[in-house]
């Protein structure tokens, strides 16, 4: 549980986590970020898939160091689903709790007997959180559900990029993460509508819908644009329908971002005075051959002398950072984005933290995750005594 759970808004939550991978997982951590004890239900025999997800040949304690950080502060409880038994225990588990999560495909949970209509029988305040790839019906319901998969099939990958490259992918899981986000918001309207009515709730969420609601603002366009698809930039792409000089250009020692920007503003402080032969009504008709003359402008001097150059004349850009220069610049310290995961072994790893700062402190979870089945006898000791329903 995190530190300090005490005085969280979600402590006194319980929540079983049924799910792998990503999505439900991610949801399930920042419900344990804020407050809730999770549960995280695995199978016997390997437990969570992702125990074994390892990156770089990353490890803590024997599992993944990627499956620490989105399994952080959680309790293991092991059993075997289909052993009638173990089923047994896991129904009476989830009269004692608050909310469900699941990432099974449609179908599973309701040939295992744990399906939503099943469970509300069983505690009717419960609520049930189920991801999916493509939702509960259609022709890709069984499909897999797989970030990449999704980035492909709904069309991102080939809004990045330049106009001459094939599709490009994020390079993260950016719709397990969003998904999860999405997750935990329809469970907290839930459970806010549970303290006034008592009522429960089933929790749909998936990867699809996920990723054309983030593209809402370029589908809209889209849409409404006899569907035609957007045309990526031949240089400096961002956003395809964000006219002249929006994009990222290369200099002379490395790369800048630059927003939108007037015309006539870009070709003053770039002394490129043919910039302004264009009138802002050419920004998108002519961004090709705009969006051209800035990038053969900025690659003649180094990031910095154009940044000397724009940020006072309070121009919107920035230097392009990898990973090895951002964590070195006082923004990054004074984020403070870091936390520390420290076993009872006394290993440690750092992770990213909670983003949402409570009462202007953010959460910090420093419990890595648990070994497998950990807290299942303590667990199901607390079952001895049935539950009140």
């Amino acid at each position: 549980m995190s530190d300090g759970a005490h005085s969280l808004p979600l402590s006194g939550l319980r929540v079983l986590d049924f799910a792998q991978f990503l999505a439900g997982p991610v949801a399930a951590m920042r419900l344990a970020d804020l407050g809730a004890e999770v549960i995280k239900i695995e199978r016997p025999q390997g437990g969570d898939l992702c125990r074994n997800m390892v990156v770089n040949d990353q490890r803590l304690e024997g599992d993944s160091l990627v499956f620490h950080t989105f399994n952080r502060g959680k309790k293991s409880v092991a059993a075997d689903l289909k052993d009638a038994g173990d089923l047994d225990q896991v129904k009476r588990l989830i009269k004692t709790a608050d909310v469900l999560i699941h990432n099974f495909r449609p179908g599973v949970m309701e040939r295992i007997g744990l399906g939503y209509e099943t469970v509300k029988e069983l505690n009717p305040g419960l609520v049930y959180g189920a991801v999916s790839g493509y939702g509960s019906e259609g022709p890709w319901v069984k499909k897999p559900g797989q970030d990449l998969l999704v980035q492909s099939l709904s069309g991102i990958a080939w809004l990045n990029g330049n106009d001459a490259d094939g599709p490009v992918p994020t390079g993260f899981a950016m719709l397990d993460v969003a998904t999860a986000g999405n997750l935990v918001q329809g469970i907290l309207a839930c459970l806010l509508r549970r303290g006034t009515t008592g009522q429960g709730g089933l929790v749909e969420v998936d990867l699809m819908t996920t990723a054309i609601d983030l593209t809402f603002e370029q589908f809209t366009c889209f849409l409404n644009d006899d569907n035609r698809q957007p045309a990526r930039h031949e240089v400096g792409n961002a956003n395809p329908y964000q006219p002249a000089p929006y994009g990222i250009y290369k200099t002379a020692d490395g790369y800048m971002a630059f927003a939108m920007t007037p015309l006539n503003v870009v070709a003053d402080l770039l002394k490129a005075p043919v910039i302004a032969e264009y009138s802002q009504g050419q920004a998108f008709s002519h961004l090709n051959e705009i969006k051209q003359i800035v990038a053969n402008v900025f690659k003649t001097q180094p990031t910095q002398h154009w940044l000397d150059i724009l940020e006072p004349a309070g121009i919107w850009c920035a230097p392009v950072l990898n990973w090895v220069d951002f964590v070195k610049t006082e923004g990054f310290e004074a984020a403070n984005l870091v936390q520390t995961l420290r076993s009872e072994a006394g290993n440690e790893a750092q992770t990213t933290k909670c983003p949402i700062r409570i009462d202007g402190a953010a959460p910090i979870s420093s419990a890595v995750a648990p070994t497998l089945g950990r807290d299942t006898a303590e667990v199901f000791a607390e079952l001895a005594v049935p539950a009140e329903v």
